[in-house]
């Protein structure tokens, strides 16, 4: 049995790598309607993957945990980092942190994934495996301001 979200995973990526690659140095200082550059939009994903991909490799290791997290507050609060981060850094790391948690997830047993999702319904942990949800939604974000 394949990663349940192999084909969604593996389409956002694509699309994304797509993307990073026609960026403009303009394009990446672009700034949506709520504050936040293309290039700053794109370290946020990679904070994102690199958390799934953090927490995935403690579940491995250590067993599961809550793994709270306050995502408003940690978006308040990166924002100013991500929109620090050199443009071209914030592609390269978006790009390495999509690649990386998607090679991980592939990796994930069936069993695994389904005591994954028991356990993040159980306590109520924000823990996204498709990560083309939160991915795709920032892409179209960004196309939408490209075409303006």
């Amino acid at each position: 049995m394949t990663f349940p979200y192999s084909k969604e995973n593996a389409e956002s990526y694509q699309r994304l790598n797509s993307l990073v690659h026609r960026l403009t140095d303009t394009d990446l200082a672009l700034s949506t309607d709520y504050g936040w550059t293309v290039a700053a939009l794109l370290a946020h994903l990679a904070f994102w993957d690199q958390r799934v991909l953090v927490i995935l490799r403690r579940w491995r290791e250590e067993g599961f945990d809550p793994s709270p997290i306050d995502a408003r507050a940690v978006n308040d609060s990166l924002k100013v980092i991500c929109q620090a981060l050199e443009p071209r850094t914030a592609v390269e790391l978006c790009l390495f942190s999509a690649e990386a948690v998607d090679v991980e997830l592939e990796t994930l047993s069936p069993d695994f994934v389904k005591q994954i999702e028991e356990h993040a319904e159980a306590t109520e942990t924000q823990f996204r495996m498709n990560r083309s949800l939160h991915r795709d939604g920032h892409l179209n974000d960004i196309e939408a301001l490209l075409s303006k």
